[in-house]
C-alpha cells in the first residue's frame, strides 16, 4: 500500500509503504517509541546515510523530551505498530541531524552519545565543531539539505512500564539515585557478584558525571560532584581486580589520579595491578606513592612489595630460565622440538 500525503507540517510528506496493525495508539509525554530508520539523501541514487538494522539494535525517543530532532516525533506518532512509511522532510526540520546520526552512532558503539559536546544548545554545538568525524555528515552540516527517512514502528511504550532512562531525569532524581546504586552495588559485593557490583558503580559514576558535566569547572558544586565520584570509582577499580582485569583498573586510576593526584587508594589499586602484569617499574613507583603520602602505610607498602611483587618477578625469572634452558637443550636434538613457552 502506497500513498503521499502532506503531514499537518510544513515541508513534510508521508508515503505509507506497509500498513500497520490496530487503531492509531495514543502518545501520551513519556511514551517510549521504538523503532527501525533508514536516512537517505534526495538524490537520484537515494544514497542511504544511517540504517538502524546495520547496527542490530533498533532506535528510541521518549513523547515530550525535547528530542533534537522534533520533527522525528511528528514522523512517529503518525504512525501505527508495525507500519513502515517513507518521510520527506525539507532541509527546516533536517539541520541537526548530523548531530542526531553522530550520537546514535556512537551509542551503537557503546560510548557515551554527547562525547566532544559542550553544555549548550544543539545549533551551538553545530556551529562550534568543524567535524563530527564522518564526512557524509560534515557535508550535511555545511550543505542542510531535505532528507528522506524511512521508518518502521515497532512498539509503543506505556511510560509507566518502564525504568526511567538516566538521560531522561532530571538533576534532583539523579542525585538520589546515586546513592541506590552505591548500596545496591556494595550488596552485590558482599555476594561476591563483582561484574554485577561493577556495573552498579559505573552506572553510578555516569550519573554524576552527566550532572558535573552541567557545572562550571572551578566551582564547588563541580568540585563537589568530583569527589563523589572517587570513591565510585575506587569501588569500580575494586572489583576490576578481583575480576583480574588490570589493565581496566590501569586505565581508570590512571584517569581518577590525573584530577586527584593525592589519591593513596588510587595509586595503592594501579600499584596492585601493575605488580599483577608484571610491570615492575610501574608498582614499585605507585607504591612508594602510598607510602610518601600515608607514611601509616609502610609497613603494608613492604608486604606487598615483597609478598606480590617480588613473587611475581621470581616467577618471571623461573619461566625465562626454563624457557632459556629448553631452547638450549632443543639445539642438540635431533626430532627438532620447539621450546617451552610459559
Amino acid at each position: 500500500m502506497e500513498e503521499t500525503y502532506l503531514l499537518n507540517l510544513p515541508g513534510v510528506k508521508k508515503k505509507i509503504l506497509a500498513g500497520g496493525t490496530g487503531p492509531l495508539p495514543h502518545f501520551p509525554p513519556g511514551t517510549k517509541l521504538v523503532f527501525h530508520f533508514q536516512t537517505l539523501l534526495d538524490n537520484f541514487e537515494r544514497t542511504v546515510i544511517d540504517d538502524s538494522r546495520l547496527a542490530k539494535r533498533p532506535a528510541e525517543i521518549f513523547v515530550g523530551k525535547m528530542f533534537k530532532m522534533e520533527v522525528w516525533e511528528t514522523l512517529l506518532t503518525s504512525m501505527r505498530v508495525g507500519e513502515v512509511a517513507e518521510f520527506w522532510c525539507d532541509a527546516v526540520h533536517t539541520g541537526l541531524y548530523p548531530i542526531v546520526s553522530k550520537g546514535m552512532r556512537l551509542i551503537a558503539q557503546g560510548k557515551d552519545p554527547l562525547e566532544g559536546q559542550k553544555h549548550m544548545c544543539g545549533m551551538g554545538n553545530l556551529f562550534h565543531y568543524n567535524s563530527t568525524g564522518y564526512p557524509e555528515l560534515d557535508e550535511l552540516m555545511r550543505t542542510p539539505q531535505p532528507l528522506i527517512f524511512i521508518m518502521e514502528l515497532l512498539q509503543v511504550g506505556d511510560p509507566m512500564s518502564y525504568q526511567r532512562e538516566s538521560w531522561m531525569m532530571e538533576k534532583d532524581e539523579k542525585m538520589q539515585t546515586v546513592p541506590i546504586l552505591h548500596m545496591q552495588g556494595n550488596a552485590l559485593v558482599k555476594q561476591r557478584q563483582f561484574r554485577e557490583a561493577a556495573s552498579k558503580y559505573k552506572e553510578a559514576v555516569l550519573l554524576l558525571k552527566t550532572v558535573q558535566s552541567r557545572e562550571m569547572p572551578g566551582d564547588i558544586d563541580y568540585i563537589n560532584l568530583g569527589r563523589m565520584i572517587i570513591p565510585l570509582e575506587l569501588n569500580y577499580c575494586q572489583c576490576m581486580l578481583e575480576l583480574e582485569e588490570y589493565y581496566e583498573v590501569i586505565e581508570h586510576t590512571t584517569e581518577l589520579l590525573e584530577k586527584h593526584k593525592d589519591c593513596v587508594k588510587g595509586y595503592y589499586k594501579r600499584a596492585k595491578a601493575h605488580a599483577a602484569v608484571w610491570n615492575e617499574k610501574e608498582a614499585r613507583k605507585d607504591f612508594n606513592m602510598v607510602a610518601n603520602l600515608d607514611i601509616t602505610l609502610a609497613c603494608l607498602v613492604r608486604r606487598e612489595l615483597n609478598a606480590l611483587l617480588g613473587e611475581n618477578i621470581r616467577s618471571m625469572h623461573v619461566c625465562q630460565k626454563k624457557t632459556y634452558w629448553d631452547t638450549t637443550q632443543d639445539k642438540g636434538e635431533p626430532d627438532g622440538s620447539k621450546a617451552t613457552v610459559c
